[in-house]
């Protein structure tokens, strides 16, 4: 039976000869079998509905022939099995604009997935943030689609760098959380397109090799069972061979779902198993459709274990190594953003005498939601706990928002006063009810006793969209109390997307924005305020100045439509400034751009520019370069990013950054169905934001 299994060093044409070999020999029951998961009900019984207590089979797998299966777990800040590294939410790795740091991440996490016995991935979810109110903003990287797949195709890169196979979610149109299994998005095929997949296809044409279905509707149809998602565009439009997977529960619900493009139904057969056997016997489903996803399943499977691994072994002793906790760091480093700043930043540890660090938040580990993205790394460190390591406790008061009288009274004998805010998984993250089903309240009907057994009561729902954009009004009312004092304030906002600032911006000194950070959160924070680092992130989102500037959003809704507009290009659109614009982001060091030029070859552009660091202190500066179209074409963004790079720079240095634009990503959607580039003068320009002024610029011909 071993000319049946997958063997290190066999070639593609060996791999197809030996996955034909299992389908000839596998029973219909055998191959069904393969297009789901098995046996997870059980385990979460016996694991006390701890998510990820173990590998989940996810697809694969005949036990008669010794076919081996996937093993998945997920999840985007890390390996959500055991006690692994918590990296900083995807959100804030988005702020990084790094894409090798991503793919270092990426490699990172699969070292740590392979030691734990997995080898698919749920870890890229690149969903646009149409709105900052999305309760698992946190899980993506932003609201720009270049931006977007640029940095899932390097986490997807870093990950199947170790045979892990990556799986890019939840397609598509997932931006809501609260109502993600009944909400259906009307769209048309340009705003599809043009806004809400391109993205997706970035990730597809870099190699990765799965794709999980959303479980909301688009237009009419649930998308784990949508043939023109999974099969006209997917496999027809852009050459996909890898294979379609569900999202957890709930995500196919009728077996037509395998004739529509989906490969796996998980975690178990609710509606495939059986329900598919049937259909294939009576006739409504050809047996073709069977052999087909399990061929897609046993081809991605079968090049993963063939391929040479770059390390001799996996053991336990690389997860949340030092190497990987170092690299947390660094990713908190980069990832911060520095919204504002009046001159107060950075602090000098030498002349500071003593510091009042306030708020709730700044001795809680926060590190994100509590849904299937949770990591429990083996330590996290605080803000609080980082300050007090780099500055010493001796120097620090605290107090908070609970207390605030008390709270005011530190920090009017302080030199400065650090207030902590934001949100926990109470707040935002992926909707879990207080009677726990993974988040599918919905679902109980159709759910074994295991599971509903398994269930862990509580008091109160956590996660879901958020309910307001406002810090909470004790936060506001602690800021705007103690900056009373005349104490210079900075505030660290912890979020997953947009917080509006208006109530309290104006009696601040310094803001900075850092996300869920991760295990090294609060080692980060200590070096970003004392200057060991400069700041260096970018918005991924904006942040406007009035709610209202954002598009239409209901987390109660059942129907929404989605269109060409949202973030920096609504804004603009409606000819309204935001507070801070996407891409925004302050720095200790000070830059200049020069010499931007262009270069057109076979189906790319070329362009490469010089930075100069003109400050005294090192830094990384994130270039953005953005696109203007000849205007033409409506609807059409104004302004769009088309590449970036991240460059560092120590004081008085000068070096050449370069960014490649494929022409095939300036192009629009016609009514046809075709694709085309409006001919005319482009502008690029670099800009420190999507409302900046150009710092250079050039025109191309197109």
């Amino acid at each position: 039976m071993t000319d049946l299994l997958p063997e290190k060093g066999l070639t593609l044409d060996q791999i197809a000869a030996r996955v034909d070999a299992v389908l000839a020999q596998a029973s219909l029951t055998e191959k069904i079998g393969m297009m789901s998961g098995q046996g997870f009900f059980a385990a979460y019984k016996e694991d006390g509905g701890l998510w990820a207590a173990r590998p989940y089979r996810a697809g694969g797998g005949i036990e008669r022939l010794g076919v081996p299966a996937f093993w998945f777990t997920d999840g985007p800040r890390g390996a959500a099995r055991g006690n692994s590294t918590c990296f900083p939410c995807t959100m804030a790795r988005g702020a990084s604009f790094d894409i090798d740091l991503e793919r270092r991440i990426g490699e990172a996490m699969a070292i740590e997935i392979r030691a734990q016995g997995c080898n698919l991935s749920g870890a890229v979810c690149i969903n646009l943030l149409r709105h900052p109110a999305w309760g698992r903003a946190q899980e993506t990287y932003g609201e720009d689609p270049q931006h977007l797949g640029a940095m899932g195709s390097a986490l997807g890169q870093g990950l199947q760098a170790h045979n892990v196979c990556a799986t890019v979610k939840h397609f598509a149109l997932n931006s809501m959380e609260n109502t993600r299994f009944k909400v259906n998005v009307s769209i048309d095929d340009r705003a599809l397109h043009e806004v809400y997949l391109p993205h997706f296809k970035a990730c597809i044409d870099a190699g990765v090799a799965s794709v999980m279905s959303a479980y909301n509707l688009m237009n009419g149809e649930y998308c784990g069972q949508h043939t023109h998602l999974l099969t006209d565009i997917l496999r027809g439009e852009w050459g996909f061979t890898g294979f379609v997977h569900s999202d957890w529960v709930m995500g196919v619900y009728k077996p037509y779902g395998a004739t529509a493009g989906l490969d796996v139904e998980n975690p178990e057969p609710l509606v495939f198993g059986p329900k598919l056997l049937a259909a294939v016997e009576a006739g409504t489903i050809a047996p073709h459709v069977i052999d087909t996803a399990c061929r897609r399943i046993l081809m991605t499977l079968y090049r993963f274990a063939s391929a040479q691994d770059p390390l001799p072994e996996y053991p336990m002793s690389l997860v949340a190594s030092s190497g990987h906790v170092a690299l947390a760091l660094e990713a908190a480093e980069k990832s911060a953003v520095l919204l504002r700043n009046d001159g107060v930043l950075p602090l000098d540890p030498a002349r500071l005498r003593r510091l009042a660090v306030l708020g709730r938040l700044a001795c809680l580990e926060n590190t994100g939601d509590n849904g299937s993205s949770r990591v429990r790394p083996p330590h996290i460190v605080t803000p609080l706990a980082g300050l007090a390591a780099a500055l010493g406790a001796d120097r620090i008061v605290t107090g908070d928002e609970t207390d605030i009288p008390a709270a005011v009274e530190a920090a009017a004998g302080a030199d400065a006063a650090i207030i902590v805010t934001g949100y926990t998984a109470r707040e935002e993250g992926e909707f879990i009810p207080g009677d726990f089903t993974l988040g599918q309240d919905d679902a109980a009907p159709v759910l074994p006793d295991e599971v509903k057994q398994a269930r862990k009561r509580r008091p109160h729902a956590i996660g879901g969209d958020r309910t307001s954009l406002d810090l909470s009004a004790d936060q506001v009312a602690l800021i705007n109390a103690v900056a009373a004092t005349g104490t210079p304030v900075i505030v660290v906002i912890i979020a997953g997307s947009a917080v509006m600032v208006e109530a309290w911006h104006d009696t601040t000194a310094a803001i900075l924005q850092t996300f869920y950070a991760g295990m090294e959160g609060g080692t980060a924070l200590a070096r970003l305020l004392t200057g060991a680092v400069s700041p260096s992130g970018r918005l991924p989102f904006t942040v406007a100045r009035d709610a209202g500037d954002y598009p239409f959003f209901d987390r109660d809704a059942v129907a929404i439509t989605y269109d060409h507009w949202h973030g920096y290009a609504l804004l603009a659109h409606d000819s309204k400034a935001a507070r801070y614009a996407f891409g925004h982001g302050l720095s200790y060091a000070r830059f200049e751009i020069r010499a931007l030029g262009a270069h057109r070859s076979e189906g790319m552009l070329d362009f490469r520019l010089a930075v100069t660091n003109h400050g005294a202190v090192a830094g990384d500066h994130v270039v953005l370069l953005w696109a203007e179209p000849p205007g033409g074409v409506s609807p059409c963004w104004q302004r769009r990013l088309a590449g970036f790079a991240r460059i560092s720079l120590a004081p008085g240095e000068t070096g050449m950054a370069q960014i490649r634009v494929p022409l095939a990503a300036l192009r629009h959607r016609t009514a046809a169905r075709t694709w085309q580039l409006e001919q005319g003068n482009w502008r690029f320009v670099i800009a420190d934001n999507a409302e900046a002024s150009a710092a250079q610029g050039v025109t191309v011909l197109l």
